[in-house]
């Protein structure tokens, strides 16, 4: 396996939920240390290391911490970097200025993070903010219900019967359909094949 296909395997496998709690904001979110647990199993899976290093860059007359995020595959000596800037604010009330630094630390190596292993980092859907951000809450949209495999098997099996190709039945990937989609073919096969 090359470098890139470690890392689209890493990609697929992580999963770093939303662990922690800001009763502020009133909303859930994830940090780089609860990214790096999720991600240490996977860099032993598949022989890769992962770095992650600070610099301090001067962009006018403001300061940023630029954080790099680096994959190294330890078999075949590659790399792949992802970089990701904060900026550190002018004060902070209740803060030394190592404690700001740190603090636009923290940002940048979240999205270095975020931006290797393709983790979102939207705020959750039962939230305040995300109703603020979307204009509705959860609630109103229930989750959809794709279709089961009984479903899928009975489109194939119908399909088949009714002389019936699964790119003219289906608009979308049979795997895609929803259960109401599913349904609907599953009718319509049963009828054509009078049923």
């Amino acid at each position: 396996m090359n470098i890139q296909e470690k890392l689209l395997y890493i990609q697929a496998k992580v999963k770093a939920p939303k662990n922690l709690y800001n009763s502020f904001g009133k909303y859930s979110y994830r940090n780089a240390e609860g990214i790096l647990e999720a991600v240490k199993p996977f860099l032993d899976e598949m022989k890769c290391t992962l770095t992650i290093s600070d610099e301090i860059v001067a962009v006018g007359d403001r300061i940023y911490v630029k954080a790099n995020a680096t994959l190294w595959d330890t078999e075949k000596i590659d790399v792949i970097a992802v970089s990701a800037y904060a900026r550190e604010a002018e004060a902070k009330k209740g803060m030394d200025d190592s404690q700001v630094t740190g603090t636009a630390s923290s940002y940048a190596r979240k999205y270095a993070l975020n931006g290797l292993f393709l983790l979102d980092d939207t705020k959750d859907a039962d939230t305040d903010e995300y109703a603020k951000q979307t204009g509705k809450k959860k609630e109103e949209e229930p989750p959809t219900q794709y279709a089961s495999e009984a479903h899928i098997k009975t489109i194939k099996i119908m399909a088949e019967k009714a002389q019936q190709p699964l790119d003219k039945i289906c608009k979308k990937p049979i795997e895609e359909l929803t259960a109401d989609e599913a349904t609907q073919i599953i009718l319509w096969l049963k009828n054509k094949l009078g049923e």
